[in-house]
């Protein structure tokens, strides 16, 4: 779970911070993950999905419920 998109498969990658003096650690870079509700086989799924996913449309977003209350 966690930081990794389940449409395109994108999860973290690795690297160096880099100082001044050009002494290197390591670090991770994760990317912009969010839980949304997609439709998937007909049917409304949480799962994480990746922003660019979510621009680019390669994914279609579930209908939000509304819950109406009759007035008496």
């Amino acid at each position: 779970m966690g930081k990794f998109c389940e449409v395109c498969a994108k999860g973290r990658m690795s690297g160096h911070n880099v100082s001044h003096s050009e002494r290197k650690s390591n670090r991770t870079w994760a990317p912009n993950v969010q839980k949304v509700r997609i439709v998937v086989d007909g049917r409304p799924m949480r799962v994480n999905v990746c922003t660019r996913c979510l621009r680019s449309g390669y994914v279609q977003r579930a209908a939000t419920q509304t819950v109406v209350t009759e007035e008496a």
